[in-house]
């Protein structure tokens, strides 16, 4: 089972918020997923992102690979891949 980690998104219509999670990469966009790992608010001004750095170098370290929107949110949040 190949891991990625990646977006799901959430909120009403016109105003997305994001969690990111742990989820088969073969799993849809918005379908199941393992873990929760995170959040992202990107209408907030600042841009809000929140993640558990635990969970997300565990996985990291057990072989997930991100998204290229979530490798640049781990980046900007100071989190290494």
């Amino acid at each position: 089972m190949a891991v990625k980690l990646r977006l799901v998104r959430m909120g009403k219509k016109k105003q997305p918020t994001y969690r990111v999670v742990a989820a088969d990469s073969h799993s849809p966009r918005d379908g199941r997923f393992i873990e929760i790992v995170g959040t992202y608010y990107p209408r907030q001004e600042p841009t809000e992102i929140n993640f558990d750095t635990e969970k997300v170098e565990k996985w990291l370290k057990n072989g997930a690979q991100p998204t290229d929107r979530v490798a640049k949110l781990l980046k900007v949040a100071g989190i290494s891949k």
